[in-house]
């Protein structure tokens, strides 16, 4: 009899991944396929890329759709309800309200000759299931996920394996929370964040969406460094920033210094809800392909220095922080994971 397989489909505005896990939750390849989501030709588009997707991925490791147990499908939020975007940065208008739960699920029956089952959920509470898997081991620890890129992703991954969702898919929306905006001895009102909140969401303090206005401050500090003279638009000043740490320019290690602070008082703050024996910290500052070991393991220490003295005793000596593992592959794998979970009852 042939191994059954569950699909993971990992979609972005721009990009879709294809991944898959067999049934003992190993991974069929860490090739990720990827290709275009097609959303700007539209909602039919995007469901025809996926199911092509998930063709050419069966194609080229030898399975069938007949293997096919379940399927994962990763989006980004928000969500009006489950399967069902919201207004979503980055996608078009018109996707709002698409029930993409619903047209996945009958092109999946379609293709497959028959139902296939699905789960969908959100793209970093997804990357923190795989990322779980990996950390914990043959552990039952649970562990918290950090993801910080253009936002602060987050993920809550209890015990059995799921991540925490909540009533209205708003479970561990950890960037959205405020910092503790008077330990960061920063000047003048709290930064904005895209959300609209006014609190200083920690998004803005540890992310790419906050670093026009963390330059803006840092500068104050370096007023003779070339990017207070540079004419240079602020998103290309801005994305300089990694390359310029890594080379060891000052002004750069204090900004990445500043977000790792940030992030280490969150972890404390964070670990007072979840009590995670393991936080996992993951996002473009771990990349390897893009950043230096020497730069990673400044950003991770700087974090466990920030964090320490604010967890409780014995969390001190049993909380884990470590740095993310899977990269692209994540979200893809973790929604593949999802689907073999709940194929075992684990909902």
């Amino acid at each position: 009899m042939s191994k059954k397989v569950f699909i993971g489909t990992d979609s972005g505005a721009t990009t879709t991944k294809f991944c898959a896990v067999w049934e003992d939750g190993s991974t069929v390849t860490n090739k990720v396929l990827q290709r275009s989501t097609s959303s700007e030709k539209g909602r039919d588009a995007v469901i025809h890329a996926w199911i092509s997707g998930v063709g050419e991925f069966l194609a080229q490791n030898s399975l069938t759709w007949a293997q096919v147990a379940g399927v994962g499908l990763s989006i980004p939020g928000p969500y009006e309800r489950y399967g069902v975007w919201s207004k979503t940065p980055n996608l078009p208008a018109s996707f709002a309200g698409w029930d993409v739960f619903t047209d996945y699920k009958n092109a999946l029956a379609k293709q497959a000759g028959r139902e296939l089952p699905l789960v969908c959920g959100n793209d970093g509470n997804f990357g923190g299931v795989a990322e779980a898997r990996l950390a914990r081991g043959h552990t039952k620890a649970s562990v918290l996920m950090l993801m910080p890129g253009s936002g602060l992703g987050a993920a809550f991954v209890g015990a059995d394996g799921l991540c925490l969702d909540g009533d209205t898919l708003a479970g561990a929306e950890c960037g959205h929370m405020p910092a503790a905006v008077h330990l960061l001895g920063l000047s003048g009102k709290p930064f904005t964040c895209g959300c609209g909140r006014d609190w200083g969401c920690v998004e803005a303090y540890t992310t790419i969406s906050g670093l026009p206005q963390l330059l803006a401050e840092f500068l104050k500090r370096h007023p003779a460094h070339e990017l207070a003279t540079s004419t240079a638009p602020i998103k290309e000043k801005v994305l300089s920033l990694r390359t310029r740490a890594q080379k060891g320019d000052a002004l750069a290690l204090d900004i990445f210094d500043f977000q790792a602070r940030v992030m280490g008082i969150h972890v404390a703050n964070l670990s007072m809800a979840f009590d995670a024996g393991i936080v996992v910290i993951g996002g473009g500052l771990m990349d390897h392909e893009a950043t230096t070991p020497e730069f990673r393991a400044r950003y991770m220490e700087k974090i466990r220095e920030a964090a320490r003295p604010y967890l409780w005793a014995p969390q001190k000596d049993t909380v884990k922080i470590i740095p993310a593992e899977l990269g692209e592959l994540s979200q893809a794998i973790g929604a593949a994971l999802v689907a073999m979970y709940h194929s075992q009852g684990r909902s």
